[in-house]
């Protein structure tokens, strides 16, 4: 199998586009150098299904659970690689835990794009989060020592230790970051950058939040040699969403890549358009 150097995956909060800004998303996505794009707040939507036929017209392996339920959202996964749909185990609310499996040099490898429902003060949101939450700590694969595994995404929630300190966020949600610890997950940007206060979500009142996170398991922490935050698509002036994206690199070789075209000049089955 032909191989590349490294495995590289980019989480990006697509923000449910029009038809407008998913074309431009869909240029500044496909001139991105990682072999994996994880990509949250679908929609089954105009903008999103764009994306979807155009990766796949270009040879793209595209992973789309759509959300069935009007004004839902959920997560995409386009990659350059050959991928396997991998089943994540969440149950409740499914669309926003999407996995697919690729192979490297050193064996299988796992990602797992999250998209975690926000919250407001009413009761029904706050227990649809913590629903989902508690969900995804008692089905997701832990990241044991042997595991090749990656949850990435944005999840919504803040590291317990967030500069600055909100009130309004509860321990469940602090708990589940401090859950990837206790699976024996690694924090990849805290990892390499132990002390850097960057955010990848920033508030009108000039707030921000580290809501995206990258966590791979203590195997393939060993071969992490890159993360950081995209700030571009979120401070240029003609913003492509309201996130940052989070690149992750791992020195591990990703290896059969298919043979993909320009998405932005792939041409779609007549029957796709109607």
């Amino acid at each position: 199998m032909t191989s590349l150097g490294t495995l590289d995956v980019l989480t990006f909060n697509l923000n449910n586009p029009g038809l407008a800004r998913a074309e431009r998303q869909l240029a500044y996505l496909a001139a991105r150098p990682e072999q994996v794009l994880v990509l949250t707040e679908t929609a089954n939507s105009a903008g999103c299904d764009l994306l979807e036929r155009r990766f796949t017209a270009a040879g793209y392996s595209v992973t789309f659970p759509r959300p069935e339920q009007r004004g839902e959202r959920g997560a995409m996964i386009v990659s350059r690689l050959q991928s396997r749909p991998l089943e994540t185990g969440v149950g409740y609310l499914p669309h926003r835990a999407v996995g697919v499996t690729v192979d490297s040099n050193e064996g299988p490898v796992d990602i797992i794009g999250l998209y975690v429902p926000s919250r407001d003060a009413t009761e029904a949101k706050t227990e649809r989060k913590r629903t989902f939450l508690q969900t995804c700590r008692e089905q997701l694969p832990d990241g044991e020592n042997d595991a090749r595994r990656m949850v990435l995404g944005d999840f919504n929630v803040l590291e317990p230790a967030h500069v600055p300190r909100y009130r309004f966020f509860s321990p469940f949600e602090y708990g589940f970051y401090n859950w990837f610890a206790d699976a024996l997950y690694v924090d990849a940007f805290r990892h390499l950058h132990p002390e850097a206060l960057e955010y990848s979500w920033v508030g009108r009142t000039g707030d921000g939040y580290r809501y995206d996170h990258a966590h791979v398991s203590g195997r393939l922490a060993e071969r992490l040699t890159g993360c950081s935050y995209v700030h571009e698509p979120r401070t240029m002036p003609d913003r492509l969403t309201d996130h940052s994206g989070l690149t992750v690199r791992l020195a591990v070789a990703a290896v059969a890549p298919l043979d993909v075209a320009d998405p932005t000049r792939a041409v779609e089955p007549v029957g796709a358009l109607f």
